[in-house]
């Protein structure tokens, strides 16, 4: 494990040099696209009667769970780390919009989309039930912030658009989560399917995420509060997050939902009252590292996923064919709140299109997807799926920049 994991960040690490010195994207992007381009190139030789060395390289990207790497490794650093720098109070303004974004906006999007992938697959020619096609909607449906975010600053987006990206993002991987866990269950026939149930499921995983990312976040701010050195305070940090969420997975609520509410907590309200200045300076500063570290490493990997999945002409046209109803689902969910709270919250013009097209679809979605039990249902969405992941990362991220240029631009 030590020798892949050296090989990964050398990669990662090689690949970050190069496109900070010669491509200069965004970071992200810029290690995917050209791990993608690696990844192409291998398989270009295979076509050429030269399998060799992309037999050996998927042979060793197939040694990552890429599932469980992100489920219960990066996800809950990236979610801490993402809710550490969110101010409450400013949150507090968006609840109502961001709730319905990460709630109901999560439902309309699973059951729209659910339905669109059902009519395109018989389209096809492929028979595939109603309940995947719906843990399909749930899975695609989270958005990912990381990707955009960089490039919404470097635009020169303002502070709202941005507090309103990540913390949809943030709140709604949660809900996404519970939804596809839920969904999958009953579609592969293992939980009943009944009002019951699933609200006592969301109950227990969202309820119970709540709580104990209250109770961890309470511990540590009460650690916090009692010393004075950033080493260890920055150390109590580390452990509230992977104690936490391996805490999360053996009590079987939510820990995405537990990681985001503990960093809300300690990013707030410790960081106000816990931490000298010293500490806050260095909790930040490892925590961004954090952030953009395992990000990077993240997207390496899922530039060299492309490896591992097999294509077919229909699932292009099919993934083609879900794009538009993604950005219109997105659109009217998105402009509903826009248009009901616009003289509350004073949107800026062009908000939702800005929303709309900065809902980037990432690395959660394609974990969600390899968490599907093997078999047609799996090959066929997770195909789907990391196509669209694709298209969202590299064109709308590649994008967003100018469209917040031309759409915030002064008249």
């Amino acid at each position: 494990m030590l020798n892949l994991l050296a090989i990964i960040v050398s990669l990662t690490a090689a690949l970050a040099w190069l496109n900070q010195r010669l491509i200069r994207l965004p970071t992200t992007i810029g290690v995917m696209a050209i791990a993608l381009v690696l990844s192409w190139g291998l398989q270009g030789l295979a076509w050429l009667g030269l399998p060799g060395l992309e037999a050996r390289a998927a042979d060793w990207v197939a040694r990552f769970d890429f599932n469980e790497l992100v489920m219960e490794g990066l996800l809950s650093l990236l979610l801490f780390a993402g809710a550490l720098h969110i101010d409450l109070d400013r949150l507090r303004r968006y609840r109502w919009s961001i709730g319905f974004l990460a709630t109901l906006g999560v439902v309309i999007s699973t059951l729209a989309i659910g339905a669109a992938t059902y009519g395109l697959l018989r389209l096809a020619g492929v028979e595939l039930s109603w309940l995947y096609c719906l843990v399909f909607g749930a899975l695609i449906s989270p958005t990912d912030p990381i990707a955009v975010l960089g490039i919404l600053r470097k635009a020169g987006a303002p502070v709202d658009l941005e507090l309103r990206i990540v913390g949809e993002s943030l709140f709604n991987d949660g809900v996404a989560v519970v939804v596809f866990t839920l969904l999958l269950g009953a579609a592969a026939g293992s939980e009943a399917l009944t009002p019951g149930h699933a609200g006592a499921l969301f109950l227990q995983e969202a309820g119970g995420g709540i709580a104990l990312g209250l109770a961890v976040g309470g511990v540590a701010y009460a650690l916090m509060r009692s010393i004075d050195e950033y080493r260890i305070e920055v150390l109590v940090s580390l452990a509230l997050v992977l104690g936490g969420y391996a805490l999360a997975l053996q009590l079987h609520v939510s820990g995405p939902i537990a990681m985001v509410v503990a960093g809300l907590l300690v990013g707030n309200k410790a960081r106000e009252s816990a931490m000298s200045e010293t500490t806050r300076a260095q909790l930040d500063a490892f925590w961004e590292l954090i952030d953009e570290l395992l990000n990077t490493l993240l997207f390496v990997l899922l530039g060299l996923e492309v490896l591992l999945i097999p294509f077919a002409g229909w699932q292009l046209w099919v993934a083609a064919g879900l794009i538009p109803v993604l950005l219109g689902v997105r659109l009217v969910t998105i402009g509903l709140p826009v248009m009901l709270l616009r003289e509350t919250l004073g949107f800026r013009r062009g908000s939702a299109r800005i929303l709309t097209w900065g809902g980037l679809r990432g690395g959660i979605s394609v974990a969600l997807a390899l968490a599907i039990p093997s078999g047609e249902a799996r090959d066929v969405l997770l195909t789907i799926t990391y196509l669209i992941v694709l298209f969202s990362i590299l064109v709308q991220g590649l994008t967003i920049g100018r469209l917040v240029a031309r759409l915030l631009a002064p008249e």
